[in-house]
């Protein structure tokens, strides 16, 4: 699938950072592998939010200084500079991508903790707290996914690493 993005400046989301976007910009992180890229939508001031988040949990990582890193901080961080700008809670959506395991076919790599399925699992039980509906989610694989949000209606294009686009 094809997408035209007609007007609005990119702002790229990088590792274990978060960024917030109004219509028309549009904002875009890449190599989403066992991270996962959290997307916070109010549709109603076409207000958008993206976290390119490394961990589920901060108390869990020793370098844990960079609260953009981690699901449980970065949802957080997300919501109130949005409520800040103006969102409502109760209008705020969810999408979800990334959060694959990278080397779950690997030989020898058995019993690793698999980041990536818990960071999903993280970031769902987080948001089902807040009551955020996710409404959309291409999660898991072993593929890494790059994802760009426009905020002038909350889509999502999603293209893998087989260069595959699909919009959510």
């Amino acid at each position: 699938m094809n997408r035209t993005w007609k007007t609005g400046e990119v702002i790229k989301v990088g590792l274990a950072e978060y960024r917030i976007g109004k219509a028309p910009e549009r904002l875009m992180t890449m190599a989403l592998g066992s991270c996962l890229g959290i997307i916070l939508y109010d549709g109603k001031i076409r207000l958008g939010a993206m976290a390119h988040v490394m961990h589920p949990r901060r108390d869990s990582v020793k370098n844990n200084r960079n609260m953009a890193k981690f699901v449980d901080t970065a949802i957080a961080l997300m919501l109130g500079k949005m409520v800040r700008e103006g969102a409502n809670l109760k209008g705020t959506v969810a999408k979800l991508f990334g959060g694959a395991e990278m080397f779950g076919d690997v030989k020898g790599c058995r019993g690793v903790i698999q980041i990536g399925s818990a960071n999903v699992k993280a970031a769902r039980a987080e948001l089902n707290a807040l009551r955020i509906p996710i409404v959309s989610e291409c999660v898991g694989g072993n593929r890494g996914r790059t994802i760009v949000l426009d905020t002038t209606d909350g889509s999502v294009l999603v293209q893998d690493a087989y260069c595959n686009e699909e919009i959510y």
